[in-house]
C-alpha cells in the first residue's frame, strides 16, 4: 500500500464504503449522498477514509457538476477537518480523448484546472489530480497532470485505431484467444449451417467445430463475418454463432481435431486480432477483450515464458472442464 494506491469509483447508496476503508483503498465521492455515507463508514470503521473528489468537466457521466462542485468541496473539507476523510484526489475524464483536436478536450482541460484550482484555494491539498485515459496518455500530454490512467493501453490495443495500430503507439497486443477443434467433418455441398442456414456449403468441404460461443464473449454480431486461423490459414465463421460453438468452412482442408483455432492475438503469426474481431462485429476492440467470460480458462505468461505462447493456447486440449478454451496474456 505504500508504493501503490487502488481507487475505487463506482458506488451506488449502500456500498461496502468500510469495508473499502479498512482495505486501505481510496473511494471515489462524486456527491453529497456518497460523501454522507463515507463519514458513516468512516466513524463506524474509527479510521478516516481516503477519498478522491471526482469533478464531471463534461463527460456527463459520473462526477459531480461544476455548479455544485463548490459545495461538495467545502463539505469534503469539513469532513476533513473532522477527521473522518482524507481528500486525496482530485480527478475527471475524457469524452473525446481518442479524437485528438475535438473542442470538447481543450473544454474539459480548462474546466478541470478550474475546478482544481478552486479546491486548492479552498485548501484541498491532494496527493493526485488525474484526468487522461488511455488516449490522452498516447497523444495528449499537456493532460498528464500527476499521473495517467491506462485501460485498453494495457491490453496493448490502440485507443484510437483512426490514428493507428498499436505498433504506432509503442504497443503490443497481449492477450491471444484460442480454442482446440471439437470436430473435423466432411459435408456435400449445399449443405446448411448452424441455426437458420444463413450459410450453406458451395461444395464439398471439411467443416471445423469451434467450441467457443456467444456464452463465453464471442460476439453474435460477428456470425459470418469473424476471422479464425486454422492451420495457418485464416478462416471466417460459418453461419451463426452459438451459445458455446461456431463451425468454420476449411474449405477441404484436414487438420487433426484438437488442432488450434485462435480467433485473436498480437498478430505475430498472421492471425486476427481483436481489432479484427471489432470491425466483423461493429463495436470496438475494448469490447471484444473484455467480454470474454470466465468460462474460457486464463493462461497468464510472463516474459520468460513467452516462447510457450503456442502451448499455453492449446491448455487442457481435449478436457472437459474448459472444453478446449484459452484465453492467454
Amino acid at each position: 500500500p505504500e508504493q501503490a494506491r487502488v481507487l475505487c469509483w463506482l458506488w451506488t447508496p449502500g456500498g461496502p464504503w468500510r469495508e473499502a476503508i479498512e482495505a486501505d483503498v481510496d473511494v471515489s465521492v462524486s456527491g453529497l449522498w456518497a460523501l454522507a455515507e463515507v463519514r458513516a463508514a468512516a466513524r463506524a470503521a474509527g479510521r478516516p477514509a481516503r477519498v478522491q473528489l471526482k469533478a464531471d468537466t463534461g463527460l456527463g457521466r459520473n462526477g459531480c457538476q461544476p455548479a455544485d462542485w463548490p459545495e461538495l468541496v467545502a463539505e469534503a473539507l469539513r469532513a476533513e477537518a473532522e477527521g473522518l476523510i482524507r481528500i486525496t484526489g482530485l480527478w475527471s475524464h475524457f469524452a473525446c480523448a481518442d479524437e485528438p483536436g475535438h473542442p470538447s478536450i481543450a473544454a474539459q482541460l480548462d474546466r478541470f484546472r478550474e475546478m482544481t484550482a478552486h479546491a486548492e484555494a479552498r485548501g484541498v491539498r491532494p496527493e493526485v489530480r488525474h484526468i487522461a485515459n488511455s488516449p490522452a496518455a498516447l497523444t495528449i500530454p499537456e493532460s498528464h497532470f500527476d499521473l495517467v490512467r491506462t485501460g485498453i493501453a494495457l491490453y496493448g490495443i490502440s485507443p484510437a485505431p483512426e490514428l493507428g495500430v498499436p505498433a504506432d503507439f509503442g504497443l503490443r497486443p497481449v492477450m491471444t484467444l484460442s480454442a482446440s477443434l471439437a470436430l473435423v467433418k466432411h459435408v456435400p455441398g449445399g449443405h446448411g449451417i448452424s441455426y437458420g442456414h444463413h450459410y450453406v456449403t458451395p461444395g464439398e468441404t471439411t467443416l471445423g467445430l469451434v467450441p467457443v460461443g456467444y456464452a463465453d464473449g464471442i460476439p453474435r454480431h460477428a456470425s459470418g463475418t469473424g476471422p479464425v486461423l486454422v492451420g495457418g490459414k485464416w478462416r471466417t465463421v460459418a453461419g451463426r454463432i452459438a451459445m458455446d460453438q461456431f463451425v468454420v468452412d476449411l474449405g477441404g482442408d484436414e487438420p487433426e481435431v484438437g488442432s488450434r483455432a485462435v480467433l485473436f492475438g498480437p498478430g505475430d503469426g498472421g492471425e486476427p486480432t481483436a481489432e479484427d474481431w471489432a470491425q466483423a462485429a461493429g463495436t470496438i476492440a475494448y469490447e471484444i477483450v473484455t467480454r470474454i467470460g470466465t468460462r474460457v480458462p486464463r493462461v497468464y505468461l510472463d516474459d520468460e515464458n513467452d516462447e510457450n505462447d503456442e502451448t499455453a493456447g492449446n491448455e487442457g486440449k481435449g478436457g472437459q472442464e474448459d472444453r478446449g478454451r484459452s484465453a492467454s496474456r
